[in-house]
């Protein structure tokens, strides 16, 4: 069963209709024109310079395309020059930041008005009763296929001013990202290109394996990200406002593995990408643990940071602090290192100790007489002993 409304009822117009109407075109575009001036607010300025010409260009072209249709079919609308015309006005009701609203009631106001001058025309040209019917359907049809072509140009626009937009966000991410880092005055400028505004506190957030795009949207309004050392860095502005720390923990939760940088300022974006970059890799390599997934806190946990800036200087400083217990075998070895640990971290409590590793106060007393024995002097200074719950604390801190 056939179509019940022909998508182009002006092919059935007989040729006559044409050679009716073609004079009729130069006054139909004038009144259709200074219809549309009164009719519609948008319009209604003095008809000069480019934005008239556009008009009259766009009314006059608009007749005399519909008159040529009349009696044969259209053409590929994808390969009808015609047609850019109003794809290019639609495209430029959005870059003048008009609502498409205005050109389509144009659109209206200027069929309604070719429907009078025409239909007039026709039916002193003796145009049968029919041929006037199927000519109001034709200019009503071709009225709406206009207003489609419109519609296709401001959505291309949009979609390519909102492309734009988002690239030159990316760009400015990873300026911001940049280490070193670049000139603040070319990343104000950016930013302004952009539009977007550089907030006074940001905190960045790095994840593997998923577009930038698509990480700025997962963390809300306001995000930027950008390519960043194998992965991608979004940049979240006032990281501690309030809820906003729960929506960025919402947006991994059992969903994927992130890391989240320091709160810093604007200048400092590199840092933060830096650490939370640094935060990623120890997830991964399993110094900091995220149960099920979810967002890594640089900040919560300095010390694995910190050891693991230098792993050689780490190591390097375990290596020295433990070298007493060389000696030791390896089952003496890691019970004297148990017991240093917990000695350190209860103060020298012997019963505190004794509590944390279920042995017996006694047991605590006879091995931390070894450990003097090995390390003399050097329990009872403060320096010797942050290098050695440094030392410990590396040990579990650093992978391999």
């Amino acid at each position: 069963m056939g179509s019940l409304i022909d998508d182009h009822p002006w092919s059935a117009l007989p040729p006559e209709a044409a050679d009716a109407l073609r004079p009729e075109l130069p006054r139909v575009a004038a009144e259709a024109i200074e219809a549309i001036s009164q009719a519609v607010p948008d319009y209604a300025r003095p008809l000069e310079g480019p934005f008239g010409e556009g008009l009259r260009s766009g009314v006059e072209q608009a007749m005399s395309r519909f008159v040529d249709l009349i009696g044969r079919e259209d053409p590929n609308p994808e390969s009808d020059p015609q047609r850019q015309v109003y794809v290019g006005l639609g495209r430029g009701e959005m870059r003048a930041g008009r609502r498409l609203d205005a050109l389509l009631a144009a659109y209206r106001v200027g069929a309604r008005v070719a429907w009078r001058r025409m239909s007039a025309a026709g039916e002193q040209a003796g145009l049968s009763p029919h041929a006037l019917y199927l000519l109001a359907e034709s200019i009503f049809a071709y009225i709406h296929e206009l207003s489609s072509e419109s519609v296709e140009g401001y959505a291309m626009e949009q979609a390519a001013v909102a492309g734009t937009q988002q690239r030159r966000r990316r760009d400015l991410a990873a300026l911001l990202v940049q280490d070193p880092p670049v000139d603040a005055a070319a990343i104000e400028a950016a930013a302004v290109e952009a539009n977007w505004h550089l907030p006074n506190e940001l905190a960045a957030v790095y994840v593997k394996d998923v577009d930038p795009d698509r990480l700025a949207l997962r963390l809300g309004a306001g995000a930027i990200a950008a390519d960043f050392a194998s992965g991608a860095c979004a940049l979240v502005p006032d990281p501690d406002g309030p809820g906003r720390r729960d929506q960025l923990q919402a947006a991994f939760a059992k969903r994927r593995t992130g890391a989240l940088g320091p709160t810093v300022r604007w200048r400092d974006a590199h840092i933060s990408a830096a650490r939370a970059r640094s935060a990623f890799a120890l997830v991964q390599e399993g110094a900091i643990e995220t149960p099920d997934g979810g967002l890594a806190i640089a900040t919560d946990h300095p010390v694995a940071m910190l050891v693991n800036a230098d792993r050689r200087l780490a190591g390097d400083i375990a290596a020295a602090a433990l070298a007493p217990l060389a000696e030791e075998t390896p089952a003496s070895r890691e019970r004297l290192i148990e017991t240093l640990s917990a000695w350190l971290a209860h103060r020298g409590r012997t019963e505190a100790v004794a509590a944390a590793l279920h042995i017996h106060p006694q047991t605590v007393r006879y091995r931390m007489t070894r450990l003097r024995e090995l390390y003399e002097d050097r329990l009872d200074d403060p320096d010797a002993r942050f290098e050695l719950e440094l030392a410990l604390r590396s040990r579990t801190s650093t992978p391999g």
